[in-house]
């Protein structure tokens, strides 16, 4: 079994990519999306989340998400802090999850597979481009925010530059250069 990482920019379009691949038969691991359920669920990650952010970080047994992103958008120590918690626990679970899958291949989805030196842990990375301005408007529309505050997440990621030369295949997700055969062409050459 092959694991590959699938990335990219906030707004790039890694999950559109991330549910094609899935609609094409192959398991994806939504990384942000089981981090979310396991910081609400995991008892380790829960009582050193309340360490590290204080007891009122989960309001009425759930975290409060709006207050945490602040807090990791302000302080890089913080959010340092926040991915040495949820991480391991993260990574744990893909591992344990890819094992059931019984697929040749099977797909991380997460965000900052680069940043976070986690690529070195896959046989393949995908990285998902697009242009900024479309990456701009995108979040705009989908989070309802400005665009001070898209460029503020956008700084806290690597930018494309220093990514691509570390991913294997590079999908263009601009909304001109179709995205289905640029998928299929990276599962013939990942087979």
């Amino acid at each position: 079994m092959k694991k590959i990482g699938l990335t990219g920019g906030i707004g790039a379009g890694k999950s559109v990519v991330a549910r094609i691949i899935l609609a094409m038969g192959y398991p994806v691991y939504f990384s942000d999306e089981r981090a979310k359920e396991l910081t609400s669920q995991h008892p380790d990650i829960r009582r050193e989340l309340t360490n590290l952010l204080g007891k009122e970080i989960y309001r009425d047994g759930k975290l409060d998400r709006g207050k945490m992103a602040a807090l990791i958008f302000e302080d890089d120590t913080i959010r340092e802090g926040v991915n040495k918690i949820i991480h391991p626990v993260v990574r744990k679970d893909f591992s344990d999850w890819a094992v059931k899958q019984g697929s040749d291949l099977v797909f991380n989805e997460a965000a900052i597979l680069f940043e976070t030196g986690a690529y070195k842990r896959f046989n393949a990375n995908v990285l998902v481009t697009a242009p900024m301005e479309l990456r701009l408007q995108r979040v705009m529309n989908r989070d309802n925010v400005t665009r001070e505050e898209v460029l503020r997440r956008i700084d806290k990621q690597w930018h494309d530059d220093l990514k691509r030369p570390l991913a294997d295949h590079v999908i263009l997700n601009d909304e001109r250069t179709p995205l289905i055969v640029q998928v299929e062409q990276m599962l013939e050459q990942l087979k």
